[in-house]
């Protein structure tokens, strides 16, 4: 493939070949446990309709339930199953993955477009994460491990692309930039942690009868 800038260029980062990996590792796992929880909504989703009295083996409880929030309009936002999307993407996430661990180097373009792609998952994950919190009130446990795959995915891929000048940074700005990279991971647990919290307050309800 094309060897471009942004693999070229490493700004002021002392081991690139490591943020290589670090980010080829965490495609790679993300998009295979993303492609698990579309293959298993998928799954029960035609078990569901091939027949009705299936029991999935997501509906754990009331609140933690695949065929409730199949049931809802949600649940097929492009008029088809919202699953399928993730049997469509996430192997593109995969290869890409695998393929930088081997040391493969893309042009430009790829980068930014699976950068785009990822923004757009992670935008929808979030309407989904609004749809179950407040308007279905129900929480889907393969949906539930898409999410998990996502966050990582479209944060470590943010950063490894502006480390390598994939979205170029000002001269100005390149020095705060390096600097709050160096720290990236508190805001992915601060995400997390957001998302997490809100679930928790929202649900607080049923939670509380556990104890």
């Amino acid at each position: 493939m094309t060897t471009s800038n942004a693999d070229r260029s490493v700004s002021s980062f002392p081991d690139p070949l490591r943020a290589r990996w670090v980010t080829g590792l965490v495609l790679a796992l993300g998009g295979v446990v993303g492609l698990a929880g579309s293959f298993g909504l998928t799954y029960e989703r035609f078990e569901m309709l091939m027949n009705p009295e299936h029991v999935l083996g997501c509906d754990i409880n009331p609140l933690l339930s695949c065929g409730s929030v199949m049931e809802t309009n949600q649940a097929m936002l492009f008029g088809f199953p919202n699953p399928l999307v993730g049997l469509m993407t996430f192997p593109v996430v995969v290869v890409f993955g695998v393929a930088l661990l081997a040391g493969a180097r893309f042009p430009l373009w790829m980068w930014r477009g699976l950068w785009v792609g990822a923004l757009g998952g992670i935008v929808f994950i979030h309407w989904l994460i609004y749809q179950s919190v407040f308007n279905i009130g129900v929480l889907c446990p393969y949906c539930m491990v898409v999410w998990t795959a996502m966050l990582p995915t479209f944060w470590f891929l943010t950063v490894f692309n502006l480390k390598n000048n994939v979205f170029p940074v000002s001269r100005g700005w390149r020095g705060p930039v390096d600097d709050l990279l160096r720290f990236h991971w508190l805001g992915l647990v601060l995400w997390v942690g957001l998302i997490v919290g809100l679930i928790g307050i929202e649900f607080w309800f049923y939670w509380s009868t556990l104890f």
